[in-house]
């Protein structure tokens, strides 16, 4: 039986464990067009999942080049929930309030979204500066989540990017977490990869 930690929404005790902001470096290295070698650079990283009540995570990660000005690499934000059916009592569409009680609100109820394989669906909506949002959809099991695009979209101005995978574990207290893209005409392959540990 899981625990449920104090104000926490029920339906997040699966991803409990990535609540707090988390500091580390990681390294990139990915082809580029005709290039005879992937670029490869380290980078440090900064993510924070925090929670307001309501049954999302909030997500952002902002990176910076490991160079003596600590130059800004890339920022993203975003949701993580878990993937299941909407119900009457849920919030939304828009600030519309939901129609009956508020659904799963136990552990015990929650339980009952576990899927085939002992885990549980989930989905992670991510959006970046650069003009590129994000919808993934997994699962996770056990202290490690299983990500892929379910849908990307981009504004007319981006650079091409078209789909990735995204794992995260946790790790003897330690976040690791690797992603693959498909992107700049290449086939979904290995981006980058991080180790990051609890700070807050």
């Amino acid at each position: 039986m899981i625990e449920l930690p104090e104000g926490l929404a029920p339906e997040l005790v699966p991803l409990s464990w990535l609540v707090g902001v988390w500091e580390g470096t990681g390294v990139v290295e990915y082809p580029v067009g005709d290039e005879d070698e992937p670029r490869k650079y380290e980078f440090g990283q900064r993510v924070s999942f925090s929670h307001d009540g309501l049954p999302y995570l909030n997500y952002s990660s902002t990176t910076w080049l490991l160079d003596d000005e600590h130059t800004p690499l890339a920022a993203e934000m975003g949701y993580w929930r878990i993937d299941r059916p909407n119900e009457p009592g849920d919030r939304g569409p828009a600030m519309l309030m939901g129609d009956g009680p508020t659904p799963f609100s136990t552990v015990e109820s929650v339980e009952t979204l576990r899927n085939t394989t002992d885990g549980f669906d989930v989905e992670a909506a991510i959006i970046h500066p650069t003009g590129v949002d994000e919808l993934y959809v997994g699962r996770v099991k056990k202290g490690r989540i299983d990500l892929a695009t379910d849908a990307v979209m981009r504004s007319p101005n981006a650079k091409d990017y078209s789909a990735a995978t995204r794992l995260y574990g946790l790790v003897e207290g330690k976040l690791f977490w690797a992603w693959d893209i498909a992107a700049l005409g290449q086939q979904l392959t290995s981006h980058a990869s991080g180790q990051l540990a609890k700070v807050d």
